[in-house]
């Protein structure tokens, strides 16, 4: 198994005569909306990783974080938290809030068969892990206060900053990479813990050491991954717009903490879903959801298929020509496995006998062979489905326990 590291900027293997058990960790979502497609593109090839991953023999623990408080609205040290504004703008609490985006979170991954993680774990009940965390960052002296707002990570403590993003700190200006914070030694330090305003009642907030306030964003993911994946582990996920920022203090909290190098072995980013030439986001306002493609009579599924056609490390265009073309194939595939079933003895898919190597007619065992190898080759999704395209071309009853491993390694329902 290869996956490119954004750390070394090389492709790696995993090999699983040594690393049989794999700790995987995935940055969730802020539960203020409802998640977009792009959001949904990172968790669909999120999912197929994994299940390459187990069908590789690796053992894999999936652990995923759900921000529920911390994460400002400008993603950095400034503005307020992206949770309690939207609740306050929906005249809902903060619990209220968080508790139905997340239910609908889960129910749209449901939708386009994303499995969920086997430990989901809330910043909000994780805040003595995040205390603890900060406590030990302190004693190593690698924090300091800033009275009336919060307790800061010093990056220039640490030797290594930057290096998952390539950071040229010296050149770094005040306000350019994070929000401009009176009192900060250096551009590149980041909150661990803020303080609630003076004279202000926060929905969410929690004593400490340092007074009342509320941790940083950044803080839960390290406390949280380390929790439950150990203080080392060996594969992190993320948008490529973590890199700069959360990824790279993640790291600095980790092993400022811990001592110990690489916090993560591998990380994994994923590149964005482009919407009229734009990232798609919440904040510019162009994003589309899946209740937006089923509003105009597409399938969850036909949008997984549409993922699956591109790179995960490549920008992906959306259109909705393209999806328009992407359901055409998925009811091309239903029809084409259906007539299979009917020609076959066996009379629904659950009747296909597992797919054995050993058993399978050379010409499929080879183009199977080939199919994960792709996957097995970072994730090559595009050339994995060209190669189901081919199988099917086949036309044959025979195919169908290979075409079913396919489908059920990419996710796909068909039928």
């Amino acid at each position: 198994m290869k996956l490119y590291n954004t750390l070394s900027h090389t492709v790696e293997t995993i090999s699983n005569s040594t690393k049989d058990n794999i700790g995987f960790y995935a940055c969730g979502p802020t539960v203020y909306d409802y998640a977009h497609l792009g959001h949904m593109r990172r968790y669909i090839m999120d999912d197929v990783l994994i299940r390459t991953l187990r069908q590789a023999d690796f053992d894999v623990k999936h652990v995923m974080n759900v921000t529920d408080v911390g994460h400002l609205v400008s993603d950095e040290d400034t503005g307020e938290d992206k949770v309690e504004k939207a609740a306050r703008e929906k005249q809902m609490t903060a619990s209220e809030l968080a508790t139905y985006y997340e239910a609908d979170f889960w129910a749209k991954l449901e939708k386009v068969n994303v499995k969920q993680p086997d430990i989901i774990c809330r910043a909000t009940e994780h805040i003595g892990e995040q205390i603890e965390l900060v406590k030990k960052l302190e004693a190593k002296g690698l924090t300091y206060i800033i009275p009336d707002d919060g307790v800061y990570f010093d990056t220039s403590k640490d030797p290594h900053y930057g290096e998952l993003a390539r950071l040229k700190l010296d050149k770094l200006q005040e306000g350019a990479r994070i929000g401009s914070v009176a009192g900060k030694r250096q551009p590149s330090d980041f909150a661990l813990w803020k303080f609630s305003p003076a004279n202000e009642k926060r929905q969410m907030e929690w004593d400490s050491p340092w007074g009342i306030g509320f941790p940083g964003w950044h803080i839960e993911c390290s406390a949280m991954s380390m929790k439950y994946l150990g203080e080392q582990f060996e594969i992190h996920s993320g948008g490529i717009d973590h890199i700069p920022v959360h990824h790279t203090n993640e790291i600095a909290q980790a092993e400022g903490a811990t001592g110990l190098r690489p916090f993560v072995q591998i990380w994994v980013h994923h590149n964005f879903l482009l919407v009229d030439g734009q990232k798609m986001s919440k904040s510019l306002k162009n994003f589309y959801t899946l209740a937006d493609l089923e509003e105009r009579e597409f399938t969850p599924m036909a949008f997984r298929l549409l993922c699956l056609t591109t790179y995960y490390r490549d920008e992906m265009n959306f259109t909705w020509a393209a999806l328009q073309s992407a359901q055409a194939g998925l009811g091309k595939l239903a029809r084409r496995w259906n007539n299979l079933l009917t020609e076959s003895n066996w009379y629904s898919a659950a009747e296909v006998p597992s797919y054995n190597q050993a058993e399978s007619p050379p010409e499929i065992a080879a183009i199977y062979t080939e199919f994960k190898a792709k996957l097995e080759d970072d994730l090559k999704t595009a050339q994995a489905v060209a190669l189901m395209w081919k199988l099917v071309k086949i036309n044959k009853p025979e195919i169908l326990p290979a075409l079913k491993a396919m489908f059920d390694n990419l996710g796909l329902i068909v039928g």
